[in-house]
C-alpha cells in the first residue's frame, strides 16, 4: 500500500499537490474548505501524510514599510491556517510535518516547474509551490 504525501501551500488559494507512486499525481489550488473535503474523501488518513507550508516557522520582515505592514498582515492571514490546518489534521488522525515557508525553495515559473517535475498540466503559483513541498519525498 502506497502512501499518499500531500503538500500543502496555505493561502486564500490554497495550493495542494499530491506526490504518490513515485510521481505527482494532483497539482491544483482552491478554497481552504475544498481542500480539506478532498483529502477527507479521497486521502484515508491511514494511508496519507500532510506536508503543510508554516508562516510560523518563518523568521523575517525586518523593517517596518508600508510593504513590510502588508507582509505582514498576510503573514498573520497564512499563519492562523497553518492553525486552522494543525487543529484540522490532530481531529481527523493525519499525519504532518509543517514545513518552513523556505523549505519548498524559490518560487519556480511554470516553465521551469514543467522542466524541473515533469508535470504538463496547467497550474498557478500555489500549486506549484505545493508541489515543490512534497516533490520526490
Amino acid at each position: 500500500m502506497s502512501i499518499a504525501k500531500i503538500g500543502i501551500d496555505t493561502g486564500v488559494n490554497t495550493g495542494i499537490a499530491v506526490w504518490e507512486d513515485g510521481q505527482l499525481q494532483v497539482v491544483e489550488s482552491m478554497t481552504i474548505t475544498q481542500a480539506m473535503r478532498k483529502i477527507l474523501t479521497a486521502y484515508p488518513y491511514q494511508t496519507t501524510k500532510l506536508y503543510i507550508e508554516d508562516a510560523r516557522l518563518w523568521v523575517g520582515f525586518h523593517g517596518k514599510t508600508k510593504q513590510s505592514e502588508a507582509k505582514r498582515q498576510g503573514a498573520g492571514s497564512v499563519k492562523r491556517d497553518a492553525k486552522i490546518w494543525e487543529d484540522w489534521c490532530k481531529e481527523h488522525g493525519y499525519e504532518v510535518l509543517f514545513v518552513k515557508p523556505m523549505g519548498k525553495g524559490l518560487k519556480k515559473s511554470a516553465e521551469d516547474f514543467k522542466r524541473i517535475t515533469g508535470w504538463s498540466g496547467r497550474t498557478n503559483e500555489h500549486a506549484r509551490d505545493a508541489a515543490m513541498i512534497v516533490f520526490q519525498r
